[in-house]
Order: C-alpha cells, then structure tokens, then sequence
C-alpha cells in the first residue's frame, strides 16, 4: 500500500478510499512481505489501479519534479525507451514528447484496469509513437536488443519476483543501454513514504549488480527521490 506520512505522524487523505481500496486490490499480490534474497529489504504491495488518481494528483510536479527528472535522463529524438510499470502514463506522455515522432515508447504495466487507462490516454493524445502492452511479473515482453533506455519510476521496490524480471530486462537493452530507476530515497527519513516505499542505493546496488548490471551513477536532482543509472 503505498501511503505518504507525514512529519509528526500525520497521514494524508490522499483520498483515504482509495488507500483503502488499493490495500484491498494488493492483497491479491503474493510478494508483499517477502524479503528480497540479496539485500534482505521487504518487497512492496503492488499499488493497485485505484490509486491511478495520486499517480495524476496536481501537486505531484512541485513535490517530486518529474520535470527535472525526464531532463536529466537525456532522451533524445529517435531514442527506442520503455516506461515499466507504466501504470496510468503520467511519465509515458513525457518520454513520448522526448522521444519525438521518430522515436519509440514501450508502455507496460501487469494490471488490465492499468493498461486500459493508459490506452485511452495514448488515444487521448494521439500519441502514435507509444505502443501498450501487458507485462507478466517476470516478462516485460519487451523487443530484444533495441532499447536505449528502461525506465522504472517508483516500481522496481514492488517487483514480485525482481530477480527473474532484472535477468529479461537485461536482454532488451542496447549494448550501451540504461536501466534506470527512480525511487524515493531511504537514507532520507523525513521523506513522506513509508518505508517500505523507498530504496537505498546500497539496496539497490546489491540488487542489481548481483544480476550482471553495473553501476554508473546517481542523479540527484530531486526532492524525494534517487535517479540511479545503472548499465
């Protein structure tokens, strides 16, 4: 359940029905309360399709800047990236408009009720360069060998079964291709998630290195969140 705290122990009512309807919906996931076999950190409840609402909440480019974040990523026209765990398109839209008519948007999420708000949005915008797909928990059917960039915006902490997914996303990239997370950082306690929410770069380095990727450098541009770019 993803749910912002704030200092003092105050809770948000980032539209406390929808918090309660996602725990519902992410009870349905089997990994919530696995620990990770590298790092030891709890795998996270999946956000559940009725929090699409937050995931679009006005207030979200002054708390977490995803403008500076699709600037320093450095996407350029042409550019083959996938938005994983794309949920209801918020980054989707931005990497299209980075990507340009000439370029490719591989949008994916495990959850129909998901992929079908985000169709409509690429609908909506005419966004012919997004091509909708569902993913499997360890699968993001993604084309070998073709992308410049794969990109997992607060996602990769609620993987059920990140290893198996790292090992696939691996075969998608270009020889000099980037993963790249974005993820709310841990070492930082005054951050308004709960913890099980965020990641710390050690974590995440673990994480990833022990699956063949390496380590190219931090980003850290943000309010909340580390950018972590790994090859």
């Amino acid at each position: 359940m993803f749910q912002i705290v704030l200092p003092g122990g105050r809770r948000r009512a980032v539209a406390v029905a929808v918090i309660v309807a996602t725990a519902v919906v992410a009870t349905t996931f089997a990994q919530a309360g696995q620990r990770h076999p590298v790092s030891g950190r709890v795998i996270a409840q999946v956000m559940g399709f009725t929090g699409a609402a937050w995931l679009e909440r006005p207030e979200r480019e002054r708390e977490e800047e995803p403008s500076k974040a699709i600037a320093a990523l450095d996407i350029r026209p042409g550019q083959v990236v996938a938005d994983v765990g794309a949920g209801s398109g918020y980054y989707t839209v931005r990497l299209a408009e980075r990507v340009g008519a000439s370029g490719k948007v591989f949008a994916i999420d495990i959850q129909p009720e998901m992929l079908t708000l985000l169709r409509q949005r690429v609908a909506r915008e005419r966004l012919t360069q997004v091509e909708v797909a569902q993913a499997a928990e360890t699968d993001p059917r993604l084309p070998q060998n073709q992308l410049d960039l794969v990109l997992m915006v607060d996602v990769y902490h609620e993987l059920a079964r990140p290893q198996e997914m790292l090992r696939q996303l691996r075969t998608t990239l270009k020889p000099d291709g980037r993963l790249v997370l974005i993820e709310f950082r841990k070492e930082s306690e005054w951050v308004p998630i709960r913890e099980e929410h965020k990641m710390s770069i050690k974590e995440a380095r673990m994480e990833l290195e022990a699956e063949g990727y390496r380590f190219d450098r931090v980003i850290d541009v943000l309010p909340w969140q580390h950018i972590l770019v790994f090859r």
